[in-house]
């Protein structure tokens, strides 16, 4: 938690703790510092020529947190995130909240483009900020955010544009799927329009794999034409689909071809199966959970391709290096495209 010693060690707080006390410049559930404060210890960097890097948290789902399990479970999630991050950026920055489930940080060390990521990546692995169950009155809910950020004085000079930019790199975060974090680079986020990202949602998804399995002329095209979409809207490195022969094939890798015919339908008692280590794979899966480790695969999302209970196989993607939560909005795309393409070879007498 913030004590005065602690924030008396900037400048900006030595001053205003001089005519305030601690509790009038800290939040009063999260324990952060207060909403006036942080954007006044942001302005103060930038007056003063301070180089910094400045992001905002966005925790993912909170609403359906709140409705969920109540407002007194939504308001210990918060807790619980905001306290680790106090914690994990002592030493180089301070934590403020911004309003709601929002939370904005101040980051005086890590500047390069790798120190921040590495800085990113820190939050999300070893439970320390995000991707971590929250353990409340029972209830022990998974909690995962969007982060965007930039920094000064690289990326803006001025409070106003410096927020425009980690707001819009926020926005990106989320257009993307969540559970990610998004460092600004100009050369690949300076044309975004936050407008734009808020109009391009699932339903836009939709649409535009709805199109590309009308206009396009056979099931190869229209697998090939999902692919891509998957890959901007999933942030996905491959695409895996398994016919109704059992053998699992890669669109990026034209040699794979692996047989799971003794496997798949052990792990598949539902339409959908997903995960985020492959633990349960290696235990019913022996050969695809080599195939995925091989590939350095820990995450899998797998969709039955089916139409009025009659199956064609099954498409599934996978994340590397990375434990990946599959996301409500993910989880629909991927249903929705197996879906379109069961229908397209129930229609033209096809197979997978």
């Amino acid at each position: 938690m913030y004590t005065k010693k602690r924030l008396s060690q900037y400048p900006y707080f030595e001053e205003v703790l001089a005519e305030r006390e601690m509790s009038d410049i800290l939040d009063s559930l999260t324990g952060l510092i207060a909403r006036p404060y942080i954007i006044g210890f942001v302005k103060h960097l930038i007056a003063t020529k301070t180089p910094f890097t400045f992001g905002i948290i966005d925790l993912d789902n909170f609403k359906f947190i709140n409705d969920t399990y109540g407002h007194k479970v939504g308001d210990g999630v918060l807790i619980g995130v905001s306290h680790g991050l106090i914690d994990y950026i002592a030493g180089v920055g301070v934590a403020g909240r911004f309003g709601g489930d929002e939370i904005l940080f101040v980051n005086l060390q890590d500047l390069s483009y790798d120190e921040k990521k590495h800085f990113m990546e820190g939050m999300y692995f070893n439970y320390k900020v995000l991707r971590k169950n929250i353990k409340l009155d029972g209830c022990e809910p998974f909690i995962t955010g969007t982060i965007g950020c930039a920094t000064y004085p690289d990326d803006a000079k001025t409070y106003d544009g410096l927020f425009a930019l980690i707001d819009k790199t926020l926005y990106r975060g989320k257009s993307k799927g969540r559970n990610c974090y998004i460092i600004y680079v100009e050369e690949k986020h300076k044309d975004i329009e936050i407008s734009k990202l808020a109009k391009s949602g699932i339903y836009s998804t939709f649409h535009r794999l709805a199109l590309q399995f009308d206009l396009l002329p056979n099931i190869r095209s229209r697998l090939q034409a999902a692919f891509e979409t998957l890959v901007d809207e999933l942030r996905i490195t491959d695409l895996y689909y398994i016919g109704q022969d059992n053998i699992l094939r890669s669109m990026k890798d034209p040699n794979l071809a692996l047989d799971v015919s003794e496997e798949i339908e052990e792990l598949m008692l539902d339409d959908m199966y997903g995960c985020s280590t492959l633990a349960e794979v290696a235990e019913y899966c022996p050969n695809l959970n080599r195939e995925m480790e091989s590939r350095g695969i820990v995450a899998i999302l797998i969709m039955r391709v089916a139409v009025d209970m009659k199956g064609f196989g099954y498409l599934m993607i996978g994340e590397p290096n990375v434990e990946r939560i599959w996301q409500e909005d993910e989880k629909a795309i991927l249903f929705f495209t197996a879906r379109m393409l069961a229908g397209s070879l129930e229609r033209n007498h096809q197979t997978l």
